[in-house]
């Protein structure tokens, strides 16, 4: 079926049930941003692919609501579906609870899927409909029209062992009990997949590029409960588990065991899906806060740290060979957007204890470029020669952790304006790089310095600037970010971020720098504690985009220092040409 032809089955669904708006988000049971491809509801209806948005479908009009990183691709795999574009955050754009209000009757209904829809977007979904006497029922109508929607993986689950982690399952439970008994929670549930994974040390290939299985831990002042596929469980895995205590239940089997709680004080996120509300809430008192571990899990141990330095010369290696590569070859040898991607994952592959990627490549060339989360087809991707730019956005999994870079480059003759803007995004990742911030600094506060530069001339982008990255585990995770958002969440000792702003000019071309960044701290003086951050990615920027003029000497500085610190982790790891043409690409401004 075509996306026009699904949104008609669905809307003769809606029909038998009296519904008269039906919300698609782009969600799982465990609230993922990448999904296991039996839960992309959102991207099976619409067609739309990006990580991020949701669909609205009334009796007569359909919606898709997503942010400023799809502006471009969006309305190009919407064509033909009957689905409008709403650009969520620019004026005029409709809150997509207003615009439901808007469009079907008083004393109306709205469904949605409870198990795919977080207890947050409920809650506030019931609160500004029951103001309009609208009322809104669980009702997953997609199970009726997507038959063949696939089944979970039955992928092996495997140990992460400490010597990686860093802290072994028995204090990481420890701690999170800590953290109940401090709130006075007799429950916990812990829902999200990476926090599954990384509360357990354990791995899996549940969802494409995030080394993460399905499952869900219950714990309380006595248990500690996973619920997952038992035959996925590697032995080394189960003897792990019963080493540290846990109990291991079926994956099925766990709202069944919700039911067993009764007058207990439960701990968990209000972004966890709403049928473990439902399960529980008759009961039960709730706190509804953040999963402890999740903080946890964002400040990164010294072990966890070494291996991220460990695995940035490795990714630094497949990037300098995979850029003499592409450049030595472009023009010569036929190529596209996808064959430079399977390129560089080649490279990639020839490191030690490499996964597989961290997300799909994203290699944009020309105006491709300025589609920021475009992901080129097997069939009918963009040829590559030497003209233009080219942006190209990949990572790797490691063992010992997760890379995530950006570099953009000529590949021929690019415009006087070209390298201006690619100059003034790299003043912006070196501004931030260099930048030394007090304690209690929040991301949202450091955003502005990598925009200033652009913001001086009128010019921005339409994505955060970082978000945080997971150690062998998701590339994105929270909850700090560097972005325009108000987030309240502080920046701490051991957080790893992405830098990464970017200059886009649809229909022309795209830019994007990035490295990954680690905070620290600097000094304490007599106006407290400062952090800075450590630069953890070793690969090269291309000279020949740069406007000197534009960089202050303290810029050109770093830029030099970095280029000197690639050279002493990454030269001795190479030979031959590729060598002396990278010793040319480090040599000083």
């Amino acid at each position: 079926m075509t996306s026009k032809e699904k949104v008609a089955a669905l809307r003769e669904e809606m029909q038998k049930n009296n519904v008269d708006a039906f919300i698609v988000y782009s969600a799982d049971p465990h609230m993922s941003e990448y999904l296991p491809q039996e839960w992309q509801e959102r991207s099976w209806l619409s067609g739309f692919l990006g990580s991020a948005g949701f669909v609205v479908v009334t009796k007569d009009k359909a919606g898709l609501w997503t942010d400023g990183r799809y502006f471009t691709q969006a309305p190009i795999e919407l064509a033909g579906s009957g689905i409008d574009l709403f650009k969520d955050g620019m004026e005029g754009t409709p809150n997509y609870i207003d615009w439901i209000i808007s469009e079907i009757p008083q004393n109306g209904k709205v469904a949605v899927n409870a198990v795919a829809t977080s207890h947050a977007n409920w809650e506030l979904l019931t609160q500004k409909l029951n103001s309009k006497n609208i009322t809104l029922v669980d009702s997953p109508l997609l199970k009726e029209i997507w038959k063949d929607r696939g089944t979970p993986s039955e992928n092996p689950i495997f140990v992460h062992p400490v010597e990686r982690a860093g802290k072994s399952v028995v204090d990481k439970v420890a701690a999170i009990r800590q953290k109940m008994e401090d709130q006075e929670a007799t429950v916990h549930i812990i829902s999200s997949l990476d926090d599954v994974a990384w509360t357990l040390n354990l791995r899996g290939s549940d969802v494409e590029s995030n080394p993460v299985f399905l499952g869900y831990i219950i714990i309380t002042k006595n248990d500690a409960i996973l619920f997952t596929g038992l035959e996925k469980l590697e032995v080394e895995s189960r003897r792990s588990m019963d080493e540290s205590f846990v109990k291991m239940m079926p994956y099925e089997e766990f709202y069944n065991h919700l039911k067993v709680f009764k007058n207990e004080k439960v701990l968990v996120s209000s972004t966890s899906n709403q049928s473990i509300f439902e399960a529980l809430q008759s009961d039960n008192q709730f706190i509804k806060a953040p999963v402890p571990g999740n903080l946890m899990k964002a400040q990164k141990n010294e072990t966890e740290l070494e291996g991220f330095r460990k695995v940035m010369v490795r990714d630094g290696v497949a990037m300098v060979k995979f850029l003499y590569w592409l450049t030595h070859n472009a023009g010569k040898k036929a190529m596209n957007e996808y064959s430079i991607g399977q390129k560089l994952r080649g490279f990639r592959e020839e490191g030690e204890n490499f996964v597989g990627e961290s997300f799909g490549s994203i290699v944009g060339y020309k105006d491709n470029g300025a589609i920021m989360h475009y992901s080129a087809k097997s069939e009918g991707s963009k040829d590559v020669t030497n003209d233009a730019s080219i942006l190209v956005d990949s990572g790797g999994q490691y063992l010992e952790g997760t890379t995530d870079i950006t570099r953009t480059l000529a590949l021929g003759a690019v415009s006087d304006e070209f390298k201006r803007n690619s100059t003034l995004v790299l003043q912006g990742l070196i501004r931030l790089s260099m930048v030394k911030f007090p304690k209690g600094t929040k991301g949202v506060q450091l955003d502005a310095i990598a925009r200033l530069p652009l913001w001086m001339e009128g010019k921005d982008y339409n994505h955060g600037t970082g978000h945080g990255v997971g150690s062998f585990m998701n590339v994105h995770e929270g909850p700090q970010n560097i972005r325009k958002d108000l987030n309240p969440q502080e920046l701490l000792v051991g957080m790893v971020c992405s830098n990464e702003p970017g200059y886009y000019l649809e229909g022309d071309y795209g830019i994007r720098h990035e490295n990954l960044i680690a905070v620290k701290e600097s000094e304490t003086t007599i106006h407290g504690t400062f952090y800075e951050f450590e630069t953890l990615t070793f690969c090269p920027f291309f000279k020949n985009t740069i406007v000197k003029e534009i960089l202050s000497e303290k810029e050109i500085a770093w830029l030099n220092s970095y280029h000197k610190t690639c050279e002493e982790k990454i030269a001795p790891l190479l030979e031959g040409e590729v060598k002396e043409w990278f010793l040319e690409l480090v040599s000083p401004l």
